[in-house]
């Protein structure tokens, strides 16, 4: 074999190592506040505890508040830019980041909001189409 075909057979072995490698860091499942400590990055889906001070500071301009994970654990969740406009009206959130202590440090937060299309029949779409 030619000494360039070898030294290309393994920089594509190498390259597409690093790739699967970076990959399998990126895919995050969920998880609770209880394992999130052993995780680099957290992904913690909950739903917002209402029970418990929250607020945005305008000195910090960090928003906090407390959030129970699916095993009702409740956690305080400092998040680093201010309150999304849907916070309120969100079913479940999910809180991307890292624990410290018994506080979670969000870098990132998604917002599950109910869908306007859930309260009616979808048998009322279905014949509206019909006729």
């Amino acid at each position: 074999m030619k000494p360039k075909l070898i030294i290309g057979i393994f920089a594509i072995i190498g390259f597409t190592s690093l790739l699967m490698y970076n990959l399998g860091e990126s895919i995050s499942t969920y998880t609770t506040f209880d394992k999130a400590p052993d995780m680099k990055v957290a992904h913690v889906a909950g739903v917002w505890d209402q029970s418990k001070e929250h607020g945005f500071s305008m000195e910090t301009k960090i928003f906090s508040f407390y959030m129970k994970d699916e095993s009702g654990n409740s956690r305080r969740v400092v998040y680093s830019k201010p309150k999304p406009n849907n916070f309120e009206q969100a079913d479940r959130l999910v809180v991307i980041g890292e624990m410290r202590g018994d506080t979670f440090y969000a870098n990132d937060m998604l917002m599950k909001c109910p869908s306007k299309y859930n309260d009616g029949d979808p048998a009322q779409f279905i014949n509206a189409s019909e006729g």
